[in-house]
């Protein structure tokens, strides 16, 4: 007991090490939100296009660049993607390492979001396309007032997925040098030698916000399904 006693002191209160974890934690949280902000608009606007495409045989352009967009992106690891666009797109341009982490995840995360959002926009059935329209809206209001509130409501638990494991994959921030919750972590154990402690308390804090994200979605999936009874 005393040895554990002592080595929490070591990593964590010796120079006032827990604060790596708080302001690696700060950096996490900051990241995955703007990420998922940027996820968000950005794969809506492929589904659109993607799904408009579909149904219309329109966009066809727009159709062909975003299947491209979506195979890159979903064909390459999200480590390389960050790198890249660390040490290559911005090689040149004084951009801060939270804004590139951002841009990098918000463009990953995109790709997937918007097959999600897609599968809610295909999974809503036809009629209620041809009802819009009957109705005398147009091909975009029939989109926004009927198609996509019904989509958005079938894919929400998908989304809410999906920012957890955003969250999670913000773990590889360190390797651009920023100063996240893995990184906080990594440097207690620097500087203490020690690998257990650090370790084990960034993978309990990963594991609460999972917890809590999880069970906020389960009772979002809970409402959801009281709404359709």
């Amino acid at each position: 007991m005393d040895g554990f006693i002592a080595s929490f002191k070591n990593n964590f209160i010796d120079d006032n090490r827990y604060m790596y974890l708080v302001e690696g934690l700060g950096t996490t949280l900051l990241v995955t939100a703007f990420a998922a902000i940027l996820g968000i608009l950005l794969g809506f606007l492929v589904a659109i296009i993607r799904s408009t495409y579909d149904k219309t045989g329109k966009m066809k352009i727009p159709n062909y660049i975003c299947v491209i967009y979506l195979t890159v992106i979903r064909g390459t690891p999200s480590m390389v993607q960050l790198l890249i666009m660390y040490y290559v797109i911005f090689a040149s341009a004084s951009v801060g390492k939270p804004l590139v982490a951002i841009l990098s995840f918000g463009i990953n995360s995109g790709a997937y979001v918007a097959e999600i959002v897609r599968s809610g926009i295909m999974s809503v059935d036809g009629g209620q396309f041809e009802a819009g329209r009957s109705l005398g809206f147009s091909y975009a209001q029939t989109m926004l007032y009927i198609i996509m509130p019904q989509a958005f409501k079938n894919v929400l638990p998908a989304l809410a997925n999906e920012f957890i494991v955003l969250l999670k994959e913000t773990s590889i921030c360190g390797y651009i040098g920023l100063m996240d919750l893995t990184r906080g972590g990594d440097i207690i154990r620097s500087r203490t030698y020690e690998a257990f402690m650090p370790l084990i308390a960034v993978a309990l804090i990963y594991l609460a916000l999972v917890m809590f994200l999880s069970a906020m979605v389960r009772k979002l999936e809970g409402r959801l399904r009281e709404s359709e009874r």
